[in-house]
């Protein structure tokens, strides 16, 4: 794993040992009255002769040492904040991690207009940098989704990214809606069937959001709100300036958080860039059709994929036409032995599961063999790669809606839609699914400015996977325009992330190396042309030794 790897992938693991903050806390770090009075006593008795020099030599003395006393006091009293920051913390043990790490909880108020009523507790974890009296301006991970939680890359950095920690301090906070943040989502027993429906039932969708509503304001979990909640921690944690990480869904929190608390911002990492303007998931088919397009060039090219599959085309047209006119109807047998079961395979979803497995080139490699057999009416492979725990298991689909249903979805021309995705072999399933769920679920308010680009001159570093499914390159390229102090690098073999190509150390050298300059325009980025993808899997047994 990489720090440009999914962080909601990360196993999950109870924190114990939190600490809760006594209230919401409004003052900045610094704000707090030093706790020293510098007094002038024992007065020269007025017996005692002074003469004019002595007076001026005495009242340059006592102004030089006031100030020496008000400097140095000054500077304790600043690593006193910056330590007391974490102080607020306590330290706690985290599955797969070793270490003790620090572990907390912020209050804020649910409705941040009205700071009234319900409160949320924010789930902090800080993996503090090993050099406390040197560190400098830490780094905020914001996790993607919308819905994953942060603090599950915990792991992560206190193993292969632990580098980072060298100098600064690893900050994770599970955005209202995920994790331990009050998480919008309802624990349920999943049947295989479970893996193969539609993204959005109605009678889930309804059922989740007559649950969730009994302990959350569903209009109250936007990005710009959770973002002035991060901007609380940062404040509680008594740091004055961060650096942001974000991949997917994360590095628009990133965006929105640049453009409402710029001064507090050193560099901004993004990964897969989401931006605000982008009405997901409008545009989710045409980005999957491109990366597909590429699979398949690669697979011909490939002498051993195209040897095994000389007709990979046709099985895509094919097995998505018979799966059109009837779904598939496959018996499957559970690992668990429990016997037995039929399954329906469904068009959209056969097609929605090719597309989620395009983000990670480790899936990817074995789609043209899922394709092949299915296209000859073996969907063993594909209940193989299907059934079981994938990227939107690690997503609070309330969360998930909360957001969309108020930043993206709204704004969606359907006849455009229907226009733009007609022909497609990913169709317009997504936007059909959104929508309906979304014309269930309350829509909360966004700043009139939301969709608009955010300009800044922060140093930003983009990275971009040519392979990407959902926010390709083109996306990194727009964002790119407005920060004048922005570097955009694209890495050809690269799918949503770096997830299952080799060298995946070379980003992370990118991107330490941008965290200690301060700048992307010089860094060395050749590396990116090295990192290449798995082989293609052309066996069932090749697939089921990747598991």
């Amino acid at each position: 794993m990489t720090i440009a790897e999914v962080p909601e992938l990360a196993s999950w693991g109870e924190i114990g040992d939190q600490s809760s903050d006594e209230g919401f806390q409004k003052s900045e770090a610094g704000s707090q009255q030093p706790d020293f009075i510098l007094r002038l006593t024992q007065p020269p008795s007025q017996h005692t002769k002074v003469n004019l020099k002595s007076k001026i030599r005495l009242s340059r003395a006592l102004i030089a040492l006031a100030a020496f006393l008000f400097i140095l006091a000054f500077s304790d009293c600043s690593r006193q904040q910056s330590s007391g920051g974490l102080a607020r913390l306590k330290p706690c043990r985290l599955p797969g991690i070793d270490e003790q790490v620090l572990c907390g909880q912020l209050t804020v108020f649910e409705n941040r207009q009205t700071s009234v009523g319900r409160t949320i507790g924010l789930n902090v974890v800080v993996l503090p940098a090993f050099d406390q009296k040197t560190k400098v301006e830490p780094l905020f991970d914001l996790a993607g989704g919308p819905g994953a939680a942060a603090t599950e890359g915990a792991t992560f950095y206190a193993h292969e990214g632990k580098e980072v920690r060298r100098g600064r301090d690893v900050v994770l906070v599970d955005q209202r809606g995920t994790g331990k943040s009050n998480p919008l989502s309802v624990p349920g027993k999943k049947t295989p069937q479970h893996y193969l429906s539609e993204m959005y039932p109605v009678d889930y969708v309804k059922s989740l959001e007559q649950t969730l509503k009994q302990r959350a304001d569903l209009t109250q979990y936007t990005t710009s709100i959770a973002m002035d909640d991060l901007d609380d921690v940062r404040a509680w944690l008594g740091y004055d300036r961060i650096n942001l990480i974000g991949l997917s869904y994360g590095t628009r929190a990133a965006l929105v958080y640049m453009r409402q608390h710029p001064q507090r911002v050193r560099t901004v990492t993004l990964i897969g860039v989401a931006p605000t303007y982008l009405k997901m998931p409008m545009y989710h088919a045409q980005a999957a059709a491109r990366a597909m397009e590429l699979l398949l060039q690669q697979c011909e090219q490939d002498a051993q994929c195209h040897e095994a599959f000389p007709e990979i085309r046709d099985d895509w047209t094919n097995v998505l036409a018979q799966l059109e006119r009837e779904p598939a109807r496959v018996e499957y047998s559970p690992p668990d032995k429990s016997g037995p079961v039929m399954l329906e395979v469904q068009r959209g979803v056969f097609a929605e599961k090719i597309r989620t497995w395009m983000y990670g080139r480790d899936q990817a490699s074995r789609i043209p063999l899922v394709i092949h057999q299915a296209a000859h009416s073996d969907f063993g492979p594909f209940l193989r790669e299907a059934i079981g725990p994938s990227i939107p298991d690690f997503i609070a689909d309330g969360m998930y809606l909360s957001v969309t249903c108020a930043e993206d979805v709204p704004f969606i021309d359907q006849t455009e839609a229907a226009k733009l995705n007609a022909g497609n072999p990913f169709g317009n399933y997504r936007v059909f699914q959104q929508t309906r769920a979304c014309s269930m679920w309350p829509k909360g308010k966004i700043p009139a400015d939301f969709r608009e680009p955010v300009s800044s001159n922060i140093p930003v570093l983009i990275f971009s996977g040519n392979m990407d499914p959902v926010t390709p390159p083109q996306r990194g390229e727009e964002v790119a325009r407005d920060l004048p102090n922005s570097r955009h690098v694209i890495i050809p073999q690269a799918g949503h992330g770096m997830d299952g190509l080799t060298e995946p150390e070379c980003v992370d050298r990118i991107i330490m190396d941008f965290l200690e300059k301060g700048d992307a325009k010089d860094l060395d980025v050749g590396c990116v042309e090295r990192m290449a993808p798995p082989p293609f899997v052309t066996g069932a047994r090749d697939q089921k030794s990747g598991e």
